[in-house]
């Protein structure tokens, strides 16, 4: 980092985000008072679920109060979660299941609402802990919301920063609350800062597994289905994230979000590939040493320490047999076979909206994959012809401008998928 990058990183706290206990930094303020008041926006996914599930763990309705649970179609889970954990507020996203949620809660003292006015109310709520785990850009507008009030997020929705990084940070500037990284990557990097000097930082190393087809030819990729390609080796994640992984269209996201979170330069940002998963990610100082953080594949892990910070919590997760484990291996990633990476980078180097180009025709193509309408790699051919369609200079000032850019870049992403099927 630049000197000046430096003392930003020192004295805004990473934009007030995730910035730990440092020999030379500020101190967190304290987080340790119970209960804690909890909104979970995207409950019924894999992160939601794995939340609820340390929250169990951590104490439950003794040592936490769930003001909010949001979600989508799964009502009978949302209901269940919902009674579980006495949440005040039950939420889906979809208008049409709104009486479904009431009748299910029918006879208890929650509250429900739907759509995206409900996804207002929960991130309204006086709750000071948000997780965002609602997947893709509909998670933006809640979690902003959540962020203008004040309220401390934990951060498991990518496209915040990917989509509207400067917009978004400044939101959370404002409203004075913090931005704690949940994926397990950012998590390890805000781990293994933690008591060091911020100037001492040379890069970040993230960790990928390399998904199912780390060793697969583009000829093998190029028949593969959504089935397929969803069988993650070493976590269990949701259709999403899954095949994000499987495409490395994940890594490349988690790149962009990492420049973000840390305030660092595009070039001090690399990813190897590590097929077992252990080292989550690493941090290279400027004296050659590198401090990494490891653990079992759960990520109940990174989110246990999100919701505990600055203490952790005594969780009950696979514990690393080194002896069994024998071996770590590391590669350098093939930008050929995965071009996701490439695009990460090029946008991080083209700045402005290239993130929201980025991540909208990605999400675009990824629906039509799923969906059969389109080929494996055709997602990635989507995505770099509409960010060159967009390479304009344009910038973000506000949310607006962000929400403009993701539906001309949705636009552009649909009429190449159009064409592929006429093609076909």
């Amino acid at each position: 980092m630049s000197p000046e990058n430096v003392q930003q990183f020192l004295e805004n706290g990473m934009h007030r985000t995730c910035e730990p206990e440092t020999t030379d930094g500020p101190k967190m303020k304290n987080t340790s008072e119970m209960p804690r008041k909890l909104t979970i926006l995207g409950s019924t996914g894999s992160i939601g679920t794995n939340t609820l599930d340390v929250v169990r763990q951590l104490g439950g309705r003794r040592q936490f109060e769930i003001m909010a649970l949001t979600g989508a179609g799964n009502i009978d889970l949302l209901a269940e979660q919902a009674r579980e954990f006495g949440a005040q507020l039950a939420v889906t996203a979809e208008d049409n299941k709104y009486e479904a949620l009431k009748s299910a809660l029918a006879g208890t003292n929650i509250k429900v609402a739907a759509g995206k006015s409900g996804l207002e109310e929960a991130a309204l709520m006086d709750a000071g802990w948000v997780m965002a785990a609602i997947a893709g850009t509909p998670g933006l507008a809640p979690t902003l919301t959540a962020a203008r009030r004040g309220a401390d997020i934990a951060l498991a929705n990518k496209e915040c920063l990917v989509s509207a990084g400067d917009v978004f940070l400044r939101t959370v500037k404002q409203g004075g609350g913090r931005l704690i990284p949940v994926d397990s990557e950012h998590s390890a990097i805000f781990q293994c800062l933690t008591g060091e000097h911020k100037q001492a930082v040379e890069r970040i190393v993230l960790t990928a597994s390399g998904g199912p087809f780390r060793t697969w030819s583009r000829d093998e990729m190029a028949n593969v289905t959504a089935d397929i390609a969803r069988a993650h080796p070493n976590w269990s994640m949701g259709l999403k994230v899954s095949i994000g992984s499987a495409s490395m269209f994940n890594k490349g996201l988690e790149m962009i979000e990492a420049k973000y979170l840390f305030d660092l330069r595009p070039d001090q940002v690399e990813v190897i590939v590590h097929p077992q998963s252990i080292v989550h990610s690493m941090v290279g100082y400027t004296d050659g040493s590198y401090i990494a953080q490891l653990g079992s594949p759960d990520m109940r892990t990174a989110i246990s320490y999100a919701l505990t910070y600055p203490e952790r919590g005594n969780l009950n997760v696979e514990r690393l047999d080194f002896a069994k484990l024998a071996r770590l291996d590391f590669e350098a990633p093939d930008e050929t076979r995965f071009p996701a990476l490439r695009l990460a980078r090029t946008a991080l180097e083209r700045g402005g909206l290239q993130g929201a180009a980025l991540n909208a025709a990605e999400e675009t193509a990824f629906h039509a994959f799923v969906e059969g309408g389109i080929g494996f790699l055709d997602m990635a051919e989507i995505v770099e012809t509409v960010m060159d369609r967009m390479h304009d200079g344009r910038s973000a000032a506000t949310i607006e401008d962000v929400f403009a850019a993701d539906k001309e870049a949705r636009s552009h992403a649909l009429e190449l998928v159009v064409n592929i099927g006429k093609a076909a």
